[in-house]
């Protein structure tokens, strides 16, 4: 039987997620193997995979300012040693695994390990260029910085064999501050669409939801909230205190092996594990989401305006969210305080129901998941 070995960034669930999709598109035939560290492990095994816990490689975070520049650089000695020996572990489980073929999402130690045993590995990425806070990125010192680093992570990612970007191809690429202008890795990029299952819902269901969480005739407002655990507690907190009850709010915590079961809250529901998240998204007329990419990808794809409140001082989530933006999909937003308006504004404005349904029609042209399940059944059958 053949081996794939997947290994994954673990900060969030959005690269996690796509992975599974991934895996359960190969799992009948071949013999499967995840590593990654932080939440996305125990979202893995939830998911009836094998994964291997690796030294985390992350960020600061702060809960009230998302990320902590002065946290992240403290961070850096730790980093290190913990990229080294994530390497090393990486190494050591795909020398024990022996796998055909290496995906890397965003992974690194997974690209070095597939370099020493001389195995062919595929890359999917949607950030190259890492992008600092907003205050750090007004001088011209930091932006020196952010380029010199990404060409030289472009070189890196450059070397697998494959570079597969689970996006839309210019000009509506929603990672386009991440990928764009990197003179060492542009002619490798491969834009192949949403790494994300296309909707494919049954109406019996979605009506049994909207039957469970007795949603009437009132707008039905999805919050789903992912990111780092530290960042979520105080924006869901406030989005529940803000929202008005002329709508059904729904908010998801998105907690691996949190507890499914909704609890009732003044204007709606609250879950910390949403096992319906698809139905709501399917039910909803408009989502507030962070600036995740997998989130804004199904955004686009059920066809949803979107308010996204990005985690402050991130780079990429604030320029995928400016993105939505620019392309009248939604807006981007800093606080709660005015969160009625904002929501009266996108449901009473038809232009933005209009421009997510021009893109979504442009995104499902493109399949992703097909996509790389034949490049990897590609690299296996050599």
């Amino acid at each position: 039987m053949k081996r794939v070995y997947i290994g994954v960034y673990g900060v969030g669930l959005g690269h996690a997620s796509r992975m599974v999709q991934v895996a359960d598109r190969l799992k009948n035939d071949k013999l499967l193997r995840f590593s990654s560290f932080g939440d996305a492990v125990e979202y893995i095994r939830a998911h009836g995979y094998s994964c291997i816990r690796v030294p985390s490689v992350e960020f600061g975070w702060d809960p009230n300012q998302g990320f902590d520049v002065v946290k992240s650089i403290r961070r850096l000695p730790i980093n290190f040693f913990n990229f080294i020996n994530q390497c090393a572990k990486e190494s050591n489980n795909i020398g024990r695994f022996r796998p055909n073929v290496i995906v890397s999402d965003t992974r690194l130690s997974s690209l070095v390990a597939a370099h020493l045993y001389n195995i062919p590995n595929i890359t999917i990425i949607n950030q190259v260029k890492l992008m600092l806070s907003n205050g750090l990125r007004e001088y011209s010192i930091t932006r020196m910085f952010e380029d010199m680093l990404a060409e030289f992570l472009g070189c890196l990612w450059r070397s697998s064999d494959e570079v597969l970007i689970p996006d839309l191809p210019p000009p509506y690429t929603l990672s386009q501050d991440n990928l764009w202008n990197i003179a060492t890795i542009s002619n490798r990029l491969k834009y192949i669409g949403f790494l994300i299952p296309r909707p494919n819902l049954n109406e019996e269901n979605i009506t049994k939801v909207r039957r469970m969480l007795q949603l009437d005739g009132k707008p039905t407002v999805f919050a789903h909230i992912s990111g780092p655990s530290d960042t979520k507690p105080l924006l869901i907190k406030s989005i529940i205190d803000s929202i008005g009850d002329d709508v059904n709010l729904i908010v998801s915590e998105g907690r691996p092996n949190g507890n499914a079961h909704p609890k009732k809250i003044r204007n709606g529901w609250y879950y910390e594990w949403c096992p319906v998240r698809d139905e709501i998204f399917a039910t909803s007329e408009l989502l507030i989401v962070r600036g995740g990419h997998s989130t804004l990808s199904q955004c686009i794809l059920y066809g949803k305006p979107v308010i996204s409140i990005p985690i402050e001082n991130h780079g990429e989530q604030i320029g995928n969210a400016k993105k939505i933006e620019r392309l009248g999909l939604g807006m981007v937003v800093n606080d709660t305080d005015r969160m009625n308006e904002y929501i009266n504004n996108i449901l009473d404005d038809d232009k933005y129901k209009s421009n997510i349904s021009k893109v979504r029609e442009i995104a499902y042209k493109l399949n992703g998941l097909d996509t790389i399940i034949n490049k990897i059944n590609e690299y296996l059958s050599r």
